[in-house]
């Protein structure tokens, strides 16, 4: 049986990718700061994703979905703290937890790791400066560590989706969540399920050409 760790895995797309990775027989453990997970992790402490190492042993996939929005604000009216706190979450947090497991993935030969990115890290989302920012380096990272373990047996890709009915998008100012809705051509949010079915053929054995890559899930959005 195939063991999984989904950071952010108490609710919105973390917690669809652990039910649908759960349906296909994989033992899924869940981490997540927000009650209703197996292991509380803040993925930006270094010494605590260690220690849930320690404790959760080896992991054949890994999902890094705990992420969070940042600033809705203009670029020069963020202050360093929230640039930095959203950094720390989004890229930070994953380079913890692909640190943490991706050589014992390596080791063992077989592996899959996925990285929740951003339609806003490709094309940008005014008002969302450290947001797009912080997913355009998850893309980066992603496609890096894909090329380091090309030839493991360990394929590293991301997922970039549009606008996603969350309740971390509950939060989102209503304007930016209209405006970011209106750029859909299917002119709905996306749902959680759907995104985490995307995860789940990346996240098997039934993925076996493709790394380093990012996958669009857009509603049309993605023009390119």
């Amino acid at each position: 049986m195939r063991t999984a760790l989904v950071s952010g895995g108490a609710s919105g797309i973390g917690r669809a990718c652990a039910d649908r990775l759960s349906a296909e027989g994989v033992r899924v453990v869940t981490a997540d700061l927000a009650p209703g997970c197996d292991v509380r992790l803040d993925v930006t402490d270094p010494e605590a994703v260690t220690a849930a190492a320690g404790r959760i042993g080896p992991v054949d996939i890994l999902v890094n979905s705990a992420g969070i929005i940042g600033p809705n604000k203009p670029l020069w009216e963020v202050s360093d703290e929230e640039w930095a706190a959203t950094f720390a979450v989004n890229v930070t947090g994953t380079f913890h937890l692909c640190r943490a497991f991706a050589r014992g993935m390596a080791e063992t030969g077989w592996g899959r790791i996925v990285n929740l990115a951003s339609i806003a890290g490709k094309e940008g989302n005014p008002g969302l400066a450290a947001y797009s920012a912080s997913k355009a380096a998850v893309i980066g990272l992603t496609k890096a560590l894909g090329k380091e373990l090309a030839t493991s047996g360990v394929l590293v890709n991301a997922v970039a989706p549009a606008v996603i009915e969350t309740p971390m998008n509950a939060a989102t100012a209503p304007e930016v969540l209209d405006r970011l809705v209106s750029l859909i051509p299917m002119r709905r949010l996306g749902r959680a399920e759907e995104v985490a079915e995307l995860v789940a053929w990346l996240a098997s054995e039934r993925c076996s050409f493709s790394t380093g890559a990012v996958y669009d899930i857009s509603g049309g959005r993605a023009t390119y």
